[in-house]
């Protein structure tokens, strides 16, 4: 089974969540998921209180997380075809 991207499940739409980064489907902010993990929360604990999580994501905001520590710049595309860094 190949392991998916970070980008699989992480979107950046301006229309939803003012383009924050958040789960693709959702209106769930990455910076939620790591402020819970940041706050000690179990990954049960995360799925218990965010129903529409599944495990890949948690472990995509952990990705994302770990991209931007590392001050990485990629280009990504909205619906739009509109690029952006980050």
């Amino acid at each position: 089974m190949e392991k998916k991207s970070w980008k699989d499940h992480i979107s950046f739409e301006p229309t939803v969540c003012h383009g924050k980064a958040c789960i693709k489907n959702t209106r769930v902010l990455v910076s939620v998921i790591l402020d819970c993990l940041a706050e000690g929360m179990k990954e049960a604990e995360i799925l218990e209180e965010y129903p529409s999580l599944k495990k890949e994501h948690i472990q995509a905001a952990l990705q994302y997380g770990a991209m931007l520590a590392r001050e990485e710049i990629i280009s990504l595309s909205d619906s739009r075809g509109q690029t952006s860094e980050i």
